[in-house]
């Protein structure tokens, strides 16, 4: 990319990586740094003529939630039942009817790698919006 001055790094997070949540701080923490380093290679590779984008994908209808992907502690711990315990149960209910639809995010994907001038967050469902809403409204209040 760099020899041709031209290329697309695309990166994927989740709706995880805009802010915590309980039960999912390893995931989460892991998305943050996908979206950091994304921004960071955006600044580093725009003199080069190369593009850098983080797609920030929601709840899409995927085996994600189930028990192919998704590993569960096998001693819950009562203390947590609350927070962690509420977010397990949750995961349960959604497993396979999330509101997102994989056929439209790969059609979102594809027009990302043939946009010309892409951004850099690509945020994608309603429930990310509003999970990016809430943040930024939490953090000017903190402000």
């Amino acid at each position: 990319m760099r020899k041709q001055r031209s290329g697309h790094v695309i990166n994927i997070s989740s709706v995880g990586g805009l802010s915590g949540s309980y039960g999912w701080g390893v995931y989460d923490s892991t998305k943050f740094a996908i979206e950091g380093i994304t921004e960071a290679m955006a600044l580093e590779l725009a003199p080069l003529g190369i593009f850098a984008t983080v797609v920030v994908p929601g709840f899409f209808r995927t085996n994600f939630l189930d028990n192919s992907s998704l590993v569960r502690t096998l001693n819950p711990v009562n203390d947590y039942a609350e927070t962690i315990g509420k977010m397990r149960d949750f995961a349960s209910q959604v497993n396979n009817k999330q509101p997102g639809d994989p056929a439209k995010l790969a059609q979102a994907l594809l027009k990302l790698a043939a946009s010309k001038n892409p951004p850099v967050h690509l945020p994608l469902g309603e429930d990310t919006l509003m999970r990016y809403k809430k943040k930024v409204a939490a953090f000017e209040k903190d402000i």
